[in-house]
């Protein structure tokens, strides 16, 4: 298992959350996705590394929000 943190911006309220929550968890491999709107913070568990692109792409096919390395 391999987590690994993110920091995402343009979260506004619970429906940004679940969204990104919901499309990053589809990513195949993804275990486990935990979010925060508190502090833009994203925490994604896999089964093996997940790249930055797969993570990229499904947090801005979630809305207009940006993602990056914590």
């Amino acid at each position: 298992m391999t987590t690994t943190q993110y920091t995402v911006t343009g979260m506004t309220c619970g429906h940004c959350v679940h969204a990104v929550t919901e499309e990053v968890s589809a990513i195949d491999g993804v275990t486990d996705v935990t979010v925060s709107l508190e502090d833009g913070r994203m925490s994604v568990t896999s089964d093996a590394e997940v790249p930055f692109d797969a993570i990229a792409a499904a947090v801005d096919e979630a809305g207009d929000y940006t993602v990056a390395a914590a």
